[in-house]
């Protein structure tokens, strides 16, 4: 297959260029030509500012079905009178929204994950997504008991992306403890005996079956400290992952690290870092509460952080380092974890957003680095370097936003990136193009045809 794409306007890593032609053959860029000032015959017309395709490197997809019903906290609802009634048992820190994130989790199969996850990820091709990183921890069935085929949910993540036109991770989860204390680790319990393979071996045969295919790649990850000791075996882990991409969940909370010093005498950080988990193919996913020691650490390793702004901020986290990571070496992806909101803009400009709340000044990050993060380092955070970039033999994946809307009209076209960044949304994406595809055509999905609806029922299924 072989067809041309002209792009109005499109951003090439440091600037956006006017009058782009770009020629597509199979699934990879066969050629860039600038300066093309009208579409060649028989192209394809994107009009607006075309980037890179976008990368969301962490994602819950069952998260999703949350939306809208875990984000008010018991004081809001204390103050909004009769029609709060329901909202009173609402989740006021992240560990009560963890308990409402388990009622559903509790209720998902095959079939219903994927329904889910396929309508979670046209979402995402909506909003410019064209690869997730899907961090899978799902595994079996409530009790505990493996599925026929142990691999049964991760399968159904695979084929959901596949159908919803995306490329895919599958992050899958090494989970073995129920969490810890300042003293032991603590069993599974619960919601959580599904997500448990009892031990890192068992995790480790059941996540050798897994395949990848053309649009999947078989990925990696650790829950968190609390969820996997070193008495199960960090150093194989991190031996056995070598040539995958590996994440892990670190320092979202503070509690975390104080039971981990408690217990470790060591931070979350240097506990990994003493069993050489950190790599240049480590993504630490959040890494909100660290030490000068910790972000030294991450940077000599040249592993990769996640921010997650859009759930940090929902689950009142707090606010990552992310100037500092980026000084100590670390290259920064990310992520929109709970799906909260499903829009990689957002996060971009959340990072720095944030950092002029916190710091009381502004210019932390430039709109090309973010852009960047969204883009070709988020891509490599999950094992596919040769996606991110509007060039010859990468990964024909892009996306083009409009310019002509309330959000967008009125800057000049040369602060096309700046305007992205930092007015535009999801809603402003007009198409999407996955391996030379289009996904999505004129803000319309081309796969699945009625998106909105597709989630209300998968959503409503389990909810019911």
């Amino acid at each position: 297959m072989q067809v041309t794409y002209w792009l109005e306007h499109a951003w090439l890593g440091t600037h956006a260029e006017p009058g782009i032609a770009l020629t597509v053959a199979d699934d990879r860029i066969a050629e860039v030509r600038t300066g093309v000032e009208r579409p060649p015959a028989g192209a394809a017309v994107l009009r607006g500012l075309t980037l890179p395709g976008l990368a969301n490197a962490h994602s819950h997809a069952f998260h999703r079905a949350l939306r809208g019903s875990a984000q008010i906290g018991a004081g809001a609802a204390q103050t909004g009178g009769e029609r709060a009634g329901t909202a009173l048992s609402a989740p006021t820190s992240f560990w009560s929204w963890r308990d409402v994130m388990y009622d559903v989790a509790r209720v998902l199969d095959p079939d219903s994950y994927f329904t889910l996850a396929r309508a979670v990820y046209a979402e995402m091709a909506l909003a410019g997504i064209t690869c997730v990183g899907e961090f899978h921890y799902l595994h079996h069935q409530g009790d505990g008991t493996p599925y026929d085929n142990p691999n049964a949910m991760g399968e159904a993540l695979i084929a959901a992306a596949g159908e919803a036109g995306i490329r895919i991770t599958l992050l899958d989860t090494a989970y073995l403890h129920g969490g810890f204390t300042r003293t032991s680790y603590r069993p599974l319990e619960g919601p959580q005996l599904r997500f448990g393979d009892g031990t890192a071996d068992r995790w480790y045969d059941r996540w050798s079956q897994l395949k990848g295919e053309g649009h999947a790649k078989i990925g990696a990850a650790v829950h968190s400290v609390r969820a996997f000791s070193d008495r199960d075996g960090y150093r194989l882990l991190a031996e056995r992952t070598a040539e995958v991409p590996t994440h892990i969940h670190l320092s979202e909370q503070t509690a975390e690290n104080d039971a981990c010093l408690a217990l470790h005498g060591r931070s979350p950080t240097r506990l990994l870092a003493d069993s050489g988990f950190w790599r240049r193919n480590t993504t630490a996913v959040h890494a909100t509460h660290l030490t000068a020691g910790d972000i030294a650490l991450l940077g000599g390793a040249g592993s990769t952080v996640c921010m997650c702004p859009t759930t940090e901020r929902d689950l009142a986290d707090g606010i990552g380092p992310a100037p500092q990571l980026r000084r100590a070496g670390c290259p920064m992806s990310l992520g929109s974890d709970s799906h909260a909101v499903i829009d990689m803009f957002e996060e971009a400009r959340a990072v720095e957003l944030n950092e002029r709340l916190r710091a009381r000044t502004r210019g932390h990050w430039t709109a090309a680095q973010l852009l960047r993060a969204a883009t070709e380092d988020g891509h490599a955070s999950l094992g596919w370097p040769d996606a991110g970039r509007l060039e010859a033999g990468a990964l024909a994946d892009f996306t083009t936003v409009a310019l002509d809307s309330v959000r967008t009209a009125g800057p000049p076209p040369r602060l096309a990136g700046e305007t992205a960044v930092f007015a535009a949304t999801a809603a402003d994406v007009r198409h999407t193009v996955v391996g030379g595809r289009q996904i999505v055509r004129d803000g319309q999905h081309q796969l699945v045809q009625d998106v909105p609806a597709a989630l209300a029922a998968a959503i409503g299924a389990i909810r019911d």
